[in-house]
C-alpha cells in the first residue's frame, strides 16, 4: 500500500473527533440517572436533572453578563451545592474557574484575585468578612455575588446580588459554550503561598477529563443505596465530588 494512503481523507474533523472535557459527565448523569440524588446537603436534596438545569442556568447568567473565553470566575466557599454547580457552570460559560482556599488571609486572597484578573467572585457569606478585607486591597474589584448557604454561619451581604437571583436570570435551555480545543483552560488553582506569593496552576479540559477517569481506578468507587459516588474535579480546597 502507498504509505501516503493513510494521510489522505483521515484528517481530524467533527465526525471523528471531540475535545476531551469533563463537562459531558453532567449531561450523562442527568440522562442516565435523572432522578438519582446528585446533592445531599443537610435537608436539601437535588436530583441530577435539577442540578444540570442549575449548572446551565449559571452558565447562561454568566454569559449574559459578558463573561466567557479567557475570563476568570473565582469562588470562595466550602464544598456546598454552589461549589458543585460552579465546577460545571463556569466552564460551560467558556470561562475559567478559580477556587480560592478560604484558609488564606486577606492578603493572600487579594493576591489571587488580582493575579488571576478575576471578573466575578462568588462568596459564601460565611467568608464575607475575609472577602471584604481582600477586596479593600484591590485597585479593580470584580463583581461580587453572595452565596446564602443555609448550613453556614451568615456573614454580611457584600455582593450586588445573591446566587439564587443570579441563577434565576439564566436560561436552563442554554446550550453551553463547549471547548473548541481540549487544551483550553478549565480551572486555575493556586498554592497556599507559604514560601512567597501563591503560584498559579492551570488545568486543561483534557487534563481534568483524564484525571477524573484516573480516580475510578485509584479510588474504590462503589454503588450503594444511600450513596452515589461520582467523578471528582480538583479545586483549591481539596477534592470536590461532582
Amino acid at each position: 500500500m502507498n504509505p501516503g494512503a493513510y494521510e489522505s481523507g483521515l484528517e481530524r474533523s467533527p465526525a471523528n473527533h471531540l475535545p476531551l472535557t469533563p463537562l459531558g459527565f453532567l449531561d450523562r448523569a442527568a440522562l442516565v440517572h435523572p432522578q438519582r440524588h446528585a446533592v445531599v446537603h443537610g435537608d436539601l436534596r437535588r436530583t441530577w436533572v435539577e442540578t444540570r438545569e442549575r449548572c446551565y442556568r449559571l452558565a447562561s447568567a454568566l454569559v449574559s453578563r459578558g463573561l466567557g473565553h479567557g475570563d476568570t470566575v473565582s469562588i470562595l466557599s466550602p464544598n456546598t451545592p454552589a461549589m458543585l454547580e460552579a465546577h460545571y457552570g463556569v466552564p460551560l460559560a467558556g470561562a475559567v474557574l478559580n477556587g480560592i482556599n478560604y484558609r488564606l488571609d486577606a492578603e493572600g486572597v487579594a493576591f489571587i484575585l488580582r493575579h488571576s484578573e478575576c471578573k466575578l467572585l462568588l462568596v459564601d457569606r460565611e467568608f464575607a468578612r475575609l472577602a471584604a478585607a481582600a477586596l479593600e486591597l484591590l485597585e479593580q474589584r470584580p463583581v461580587v455575588i453572595d452565596i446564602n448557604d443555609h448550613l453556614s454561619p451568615d456573614g454580611p451581604a457584600i455582593g450586588e446580588t445573591d446566587y439564587e437571583r443570579l441563577l434565576a436570570g439564566g436560561d436552563p435551555r442554554f446550550a453551553g459554550v463547549w471547548p473548541a480545543s481540549e487544551w483550553q483552560p478549565i480551572a486555575l488553582n493556586y498554592t497556599s503561598g507559604t514560601t512567597g506569593d501563591p503560584k498559579g496552576v492551570v488545568a486543561s479540559h483534557r487534563g481534568t477529563y483524564l484525571m477524573s477517569l484516573l480516580q475510578m481506578t485509584n479510588w474504590p468507587l462503589a454503588r450503594a443505596p444511600r450513596y452515589l459516588w461520582t467523578l471528582p474535579m480538583f479545586h483549591a480546597n481539596g477534592w470536590c465530588f461532582t
